[in-house]
């Protein structure tokens, strides 16, 4: 997800609370032009440019990460959501599978690990039915996609099961996205959190919860190896979680 919490009427209130601050250098994002520089919200800003992003779980969950095992050294974030899209449009061979591709390989570039895929889309596929019946099928095919093109058969994914939507399919898509039978997949459920106003996007302090619900999955099921970096460039950048947290435009 991009992050829309804080965000009404397309018009970002600015407020970042404490646990979504930006505390450390040890906390990276690499940008639009692929650069590392220090992780702040709005991660997206220059990623999803056509909506007004706000505050999403990306940065709470970095810093919880780094607060309950701070051996982990430096983690990098690698955002690549572009809100109100379908699963089909990540589509292998489509523009924003392409990118996202580009995004992790430059990532990699001087040494580093790519520690897991955070995802969280789907409520552009609960308006036609067509697309929720499919959905599972083209969720495991994504994930098996970029296992396969990335050569990291076993990332670990952690993906996020819907709390709204904007079609009368939720329950569709979220039973797909439980239903999801592939190995090292784990699944957030963000049901039940606070809202906006639109009953759409989650509320500033959904996001901070949510990014602390996926840092308590991502260490529980992610193992943290010792990383042996090649190049003395980005000795920095030894950890890296691909960002992808998708949400509806409005």
């Amino acid at each position: 997800m991009s992050g829309r919490g804080g965000v009404i009427n397309r018009t970002w209130d600015g407020v970042i609370p404490f646990q979504s601050q930006s505390k450390t250098p040890s906390i990276l994002r690499l940008s639009a032009v692929q650069t590392w520089v220090q992780a702040q919200d709005p991660l997206h800003k220059d990623i999803d440019v056509n909506n007004t992003c706000g505050v999403g779980p990306g940065m709470a969950f970095a810093n919880s990460v780094m607060s309950k095992d701070s051996s982990i050294g430096v983690i990098g974030l690698v955002p690549c959501a572009i809100g109100g899209t379908k699963i089909s449009e990540w589509g292998r061979g489509r523009e924003l599978y392409n990118r996202l591709i580009r995004r992790a390989e430059g990532a990699l570039q001087g040494g580093g690990i790519i520690r897991a895929l955070l995802w969280y889309q789907g409520e552009s596929d609960t308006i036609e039915h067509e697309d929720a019946k499919l959905y599972k099928i083209r969720l495991e095919r994504l994930f098996t996609h970029l296992r396969s093109d990335l050569q990291l058969p076993a990332l670990p994914v952690i993906q996020v099961a819907l709390a709204s939507g904007q079609g009368p399919y939720v329950d569709v898509v979220r039973k797909a996205q439980f239903e999801v039978d592939l190995p090292n997949v784990k699944t957030v459920d963000a049901y039940g959190l606070p809202m906006e106003p639109d009953s759409l996007h989650l509320s500033t302090s959904a996001q901070v919860r949510l990014g602390e619900m996926l840092a308590d999955t991502f260490l529980q099921s992610v193992p943290l190896l010792p990383v042996h970096v090649q190049s003395s460039a980005c000795k920095t950048c030894q950890n890296f979680v691909l960002d992808t947290f998708l949400r509806p435009f409005r």
